[in-house]
């Protein structure tokens, strides 16, 4: 499953190649891939053709693209600020991918949805959604107002609006407008494991369970360790961890453990190659190693996955919350 890094690698790439051009034209190969639009494939394909994409925005693991729609001005949201109100999001699922090609490009084996869009220099015309296990999909959506006035994610031009899909999680780590103080409060409230609670969407969003390992790594914090006694300097640190590690990452392209996962031109990432912890088990822990300590990296079982850590610098709590 692609984790923010690589959403947001191809949030950047994306808004490049879609903002401010018109989709002419839609083409739903395969019904499968809409079907979270409740209305069908003929109401999907309406709302979208005429429209004109305003940007692309992303929070967590969530990307939409907010739309214009047939000329209008602005479309007004329900509040009536003349904000976006509707927007075609994308879920990418475990293998979704959306590339732009020339026309003049043959058909994906997998193609599911094509997008026509308006001349735009040299810009490649059309934007396609590639899915081999159609876990993913496409469908239009309301935006409504944030909760706390803020924009709604990541996006070129940040307005207040957020996809209804996506306004029950928190911010993420890299949002300017992450509150660490909310965050530690609300996590001294919960009564579970560290690495539970870094996964959990409604608290922090975006934090998969591959950037968890590896912020857990660095900031030598045990998976286990009890949220309603951490202090506050070891949340700071997980936190300054995991935004670091995906910062990191976005620089590499994000990972590409499963070769189905690449960006809007095609190409995968190479962050796997700096990893710490996550998939080390058997080796060395890159950190004791350098200290002259030998010590191997383990790989436990969690939550129908699995976690990755080393015994010396992450020791096993106590009072652990499994």
């Amino acid at each position: 499953m692609p984790e923010l890094p690589e959403v947001e690698v191809v949030r950047r790439g994306l808004v490049n190649w879609v903002r401010g051009r018109t989709i002419t034209g839609v083409d739903v190969v395969d019904p499968r891939s809409v079907r979270r639009h409740a209305l069908g494939p003929e109401d999907f394909t309406g709302n979208l053709e005429g429209a004109k994409v305003l940007d692309v925005v992303r929070r967590g693991k969530f990307l939409w693209m907010p739309l214009q729609e047939d000329g209008a001005p602005r479309t007004t949201t329900d509040s009536g600020t003349g904000l976006p109100g509707v927007a075609l999001m994308a879920h990418l699922g475990m293998s979704g991918q959306l590339l732009m090609q020339d026309g003049s490009v043959p058909d994906e084996k997998h193609l599911k949805v094509r997008l026509r869009l308006s001349p735009a220099g040299n810009m490649p015309e059309q934007l396609r959604f590639v899915d081999q296990r159609i876990f993913g999909g496409l469908f239009v959506t309301t935006l409504v107002p944030t909760d706390d006035g803020g924009p709604g994610g990541s996006a070129e031009d940040p307005v207040p609006v957020i996809a209804e899909e996506a306004s029950h999680i928190a911010r993420d780590p890299l949002d300017p407008h992450f509150s660490f103080d909310t965050f530690y409060r609300r996590l001294r409230k919960r009564k579970t494991g560290l690495k539970r609670a870094l996964l959990d969407q409604g608290l922090v969003s975006g934090i998969g369970n591959i950037y968890a390992d590896e912020a857990l790594w660095r900031a030598k914090l045990h998976y286990a360790r009890p949220t309603d006694t951490l202090r506050r300097a070891d949340a700071e640190r997980v936190l300054a961890a995991a935004r670091d590690v995906m910062t990191d990452a976005l620089a590499a392209g994000g990972t590409s453990f499963d070769s189905l996962y690449v960006n809007v031109n095609g190409a995968s990432g190479y962050f796997e190659r700096s990893l710490n912890a996550y998939g080390r088990e058997g080796e060395e822990c890159p950190r004791c190693a350098a200290a002259g300590i030998r010590s191997i990296m383990k790989r436990e079982q969690f939550m129908n996955r699995s976690s990755y850590t080393c015994p010396v610098c992450q020791p096993r709590p106590r009072n652990g919350r499994w």
